[in-house]
Order: structure tokens, then sequence, then C-alpha cells
């Protein structure tokens, strides 16, 4: 019997000491592939224990960061945030001993604790404003946190000055050039031990208190304080638990941290769907008991480590599936949101549900399809072009009331907030308007599953063709699109889109495993998805078929 939704268990949880030790006693030999320093979509992930996340490779990147950043012309302040993983705090210190030796202006939390995500991306961006984009002066950051992965990984993500996740260009070069380094045992690294610095030699800066003050231009904090909504955050043991607290302080919201706690083994969650423990807020196995509660308040939230995503619990329906969230979000905003632009378009993943298009074409909005990845939003949300962006995994962020930018990375807190908003505001859950919305346009059901694949396999999806596809008609309908490059902004996918009125699905590889994921959905039931499921896996076999 699965044991997802299930309480951890002692046997569940890692050994911290032997985690820590792993970090600095391992050492990654780089002609092993996984071994490498490997940026994916957010910057790499690895483990100590697997020999991929481990000090010489922080070391390493962090060198090859000040380079990156010095071929560029960046001399500004770089901000650096670490989450709650316990490999975070090694690896932030391990990049401060690179950074202060470099002579680079470090600025970390004045009150050593937590960073969100969301709250680095708005630091660079309030550091940044009104500087030209050739101006030296510019600040970037660096950001400690493997997401919601399990609590024996690590993650290293870049931030360039535009406060986004870097781009492909950046994140090659930075991994090439570490990966160099460490073939080159480290020479070329310069690095001041960490017990050695002068007090003075790490700059500090407020992040927690700079962006909760700042929430009240993007979001209507006043009425959901009016209307008395009782909120129940849960940051699943993430950065976001101080955040939340002084939320609640500032805008007087009736607003209860569920679970201030914050263990780096996480022993207090739910198993997620794979018996792994994992800080997902859109998996329901991972949120359990969370959704439990879901009759003590009229709504509960949760956040995953780095607080970059969110996930929404409303009495009525329990966990809100991401891409209904996103609908809702969408439909409520571009309503109550006068002074955003008039022509600003919509942006979405091309793996998110056909009724934002829908919803979006209600509004009279321009639909911005973009590749899996949330730096494919940035440069529309920095000039206003698109005033949301949203990812099919519970990613999402948007403008200020005013149009300008709020945060150029996901912002899983904001997400939440909003849901507040939405009900102080309308007097309906977001899932009540989601019921609404399904009424008007069609019944949506989702999926997305895992199909294992060889490199060789996962490189040919890669760069499949339209024309690999001969079928016309998928599931009963005929095919009106297929797509290898996303119409928003042409870049390419990746892998592969086939579209009908009523349905689609899309085949990409995974980067970090031997699989590709297959993303599917149908407005005509859950036999019509199995249909068309059945259907993409036939295409995609013939296409493959070679390789």
């Amino acid at each position: 019997m699965s044991r997802a939704g299930q309480p951890a268990e002692a046997s569940d949880l890692i050994d911290i000491d032997e985690l820590i030790a792993a970090y600095y006693d391992r050492k990654p030999d780089a002609s092993v592939p996984e071994q490498r320093v490997v940026f994916g979509t957010s910057g790499h992930r690895g483990s100590a224990l697997t020999t991929s996340f481990n000090e010489d490779h922080i070391l390493a990147t962090t060198q090859a960061i000040v380079d990156y950043r010095n071929g560029q012309g960046i001399a500004g302040p770089l901000f650096l945030g670490r989450d709650t993983h316990g490999l975070s705090l090694p690896a932030e210190r391990s990049a401060i001993e690179v950074l202060v030796a470099n002579g680079v202006d470090v600025r970390t939390d004045s009150r050593d604790s937590w960073v969100p995500t969301p709250a680095l991306s708005h630091a660079i961006l309030t550091y940044n404003r009104g500087r030209a984009d050739d101006d030296p002066g510019r600040s970037d950051g660096i950001v400690v946190t493997p997401s919601h992965n399990p609590p024996r990984d690590g993650g290293f993500k870049y931030n360039p000055p535009n406060g986004g996740p870097a781009d492909t260009d950046a994140t090659s070069w930075i991994a090439d050039r570490a990966n160099e380094l460490i073939a080159g045992g480290l020479e070329g690294v310069r690095r001041t031990p960490f017990k050695d610095l002068d007090a003075d030699a790490i700059g500090e800066y407020d992040f927690r208190d700079v962006y909760v003050r700042d929430l009240a231009n993007i979001i209507d904090v006043e009425a959901i304080a009016r209307a008395g909504v009782r909120i129940g955050a849960d940051p699943l043991g993430g950065a976001s638990v101080e955040y939340w607290a002084l939320i609640a302080e500032v805008y007087g919201l009736d607003l209860t941290v569920v679970n201030p706690e914050v263990d780096p083994t996480w022993r207090f969650m739910t198993l997620d769907w794979d018996e792994k423990i994992r800080m997902d807020p859109s998996s329901p196995s991972a949120m359990a008991a969370l959704v439990a509660r879901r009759h003590e308040y009229d709504l509960l939230t949760g956040n995953d480590a780095d607080a970059d995503r969110h996930g929404i619990v409303t009495p009525d329906a329990g966990l809100m599936n991401p891409n209904h969230y996103l609908a809702v979000a969408i439909d409520y905003l571009y309503a109550h949101r006068p002074n955003w632009r008039a022509d600003a378009g919509v942006g979405k993943t091309l793996v998110s549900s056909m009724i934002i298009d829908r919803v979006a074409a209600s509004l009279g909005r321009t639909l911005v399809e973009v590749p899996v990845g949330f730096k494919w939003f940035v440069p529309g949300l920095l000039d206003g072009s698109i005033a949301f962006g949203g990812e099919e995994s519970a990613g999402a962020s948007f403008l200020r009331f005013d149009g300008s930018i709020w945060t150029t990375d996901k912002d899983g807190i904001l997400l939440c907030l909003l849901a507040s908003e939405i009900l102080a505001v309308t007097g309906k859950t977001p899932s009540q308007r989601y019921a609404e919305l399904e009424a008007e346009f069609g019944a949506s059901v989702y999926q997305r599953v895992d199909a294992p694949a060889s490199k060789a396999q996962k490189a040919a999806l890669a760069q499949l063709s339209p024309d690999a596809v001969t079928a016309t008609e998928l599931a009963g309908e005929p095919i009106t699109a297929k797509l290898s490059h996303a119409p928003g902004n042409g870049a390419a996918i990746g892998g592969l889109k086939v579209v009908t009125e009523h349905a689609w699905f899309a085949a990409r590889p995974s980067g970090t495993e031997d699989v590709y994921k297959l993303y599917a959905e149908s407005l005509r039931g859950e036999d019509h998805l199995r249909e068309v499921q059945a259907e993409a896996r036939s295409v995609v076999s013939a296409a493959l078929g070679d390789a």
C-alpha cells in the first residue's frame, strides 16, 4: 500500500550531520557526468551524498559567477540569500568565501535568516530601479535553494540584474567555467576562509522588511483586513515562515502561521506521491495535512522551501489544481487592475491549461505562450507588455497596481495573498470562481505523466520537427497546430506540442532524469483525455523510433 499522503516516519529522515560532512568530504570528478555542474531551469541542483552538490561545486560555481559578472561589466552589490535546506547554510558560506576574496560587495540577510526567492528578486529590482542596462553599478544575486526538492538536496541559482532566472547563455557559460575550475583542482578560485573574514567584510540587507512593507503596492491588503478573511499560512518549513508572521503584524490580518516549525529533515511533512519528502505545495500528497484542516479557515495556503511556488486550499474544494488557480487569478487581476496597460498580454507556459486561453480571449487580452521556464516571462514583465506570467507548476508573478515591475521570478507569497484578496473583494473563494469559469468554457481534465526515455531519445525529442507528426487527427478531432516553437516568442520548446479544438498534448525531455514528460489536457472528460494520452504516446514513440 502506498504511503503517499501519510506522515513521514523516522526511516524517511536524512542524517543532517552525515549530509553536511559529505558536503565537505566528497570531491567531485568533472569527468563524471553526474558529478559536473549542470544548470537546469532553476540553477544547479544535487546532493552531497551523491557527490553532485559539494563544497568544490559551490566554490567553482561562485568563482564562475564572479568571472561572468566581470565580463558583463556588473560591479554593483550581489544579494545573497538561502532557504532552509540542510545544505543551504554551508553553501552560502562557501559562496561568501569566494565573493569576498574577489572583492565583491556581497549583501546577506541582516537577520542572518532565510530569504525567499521572490524577496531576492525584489531586492535586485529595487536596487536597480532607474539604472541603465549598461550601468556598471547594477546589482545581481544568488539564491541558495533546490526549491521543493527533498531534504538531501542542495541548489544554487544565479539571478542577473534583470532579477529573474539567468538565461541559457549565462548558465551555460557559468557551468562550463565551473567545471573547468573543478577539473583544474580549483586553481583560479580565490577564497578567504569564513573564519578569517572581518565583521565588516559582508554587507547586510533587510530582505524581509523591504519586501513585506512593499506588498501594499501590489495587493489590496486593506480589503483583506476589512473583510476579516481568516487565513492559515503554512510555510511547509520553508523560507517564508518569518515573512508570514510580519505580514500579519504589519497589515493587521487575521492570519495564522499554522506550522512555524523549521527542521532540515522536514519530519512534519506528509510524503509525496513517490513516498519521498518533498515540499511541493501543488501536490495533494505533500499538502495532505493542510487539506485536512480546510474547514478551520476561510483559506489555507502553502509555499515550498524558497517560496516561489504557491498552493491554495479552500473549504469547498480542498487543494486547487495550479492550472485552475492561474485561470482565476488572471480572470480577477485583469478586471481589477485599471492602471495596467490596456494592451498588456497574459503570459503562460505552453503546457498550462486551455482554460487560460479562453479566459484571456474573454478579457480581450493577447495570449503570450512561451516555453517552460519562468525566464521567458522576464522581458515582458520588465517592459509591461505582459502583466501576468504563470507556470503550470504553481509559479507566477504579476505587476504592481501602477503597472510597474514587482519581481521577475516566481512569487508564491504574492499568489497566496491574491487568493485572499479575491475572496475579500468578490465574496467567492477562488475554487468557487473556477467552477463558474468551467461552466462557461468547459471542464478541464489535465495530467502530466513521465515515461522512460534514453539520453539519445531525449536528445531526439528536444529536436523533434512538427513534420515528424504525420497524423491529421488526435482523439477524434482534427489537429489544428503542431508546434516545436512557442507562439508567444518563437523560442524552441525543446519538444513538441499538438493541439485540437478541445485538447492538446506536449512532450518534452526531462533535464535531470531519463524520462520525458507528457502533458495532456481535454475539455471533453477523463475518457477523452485517456485517448489523447494513448495517441500521444504512439506519436512520440513513432517519432523516436530510431533514436
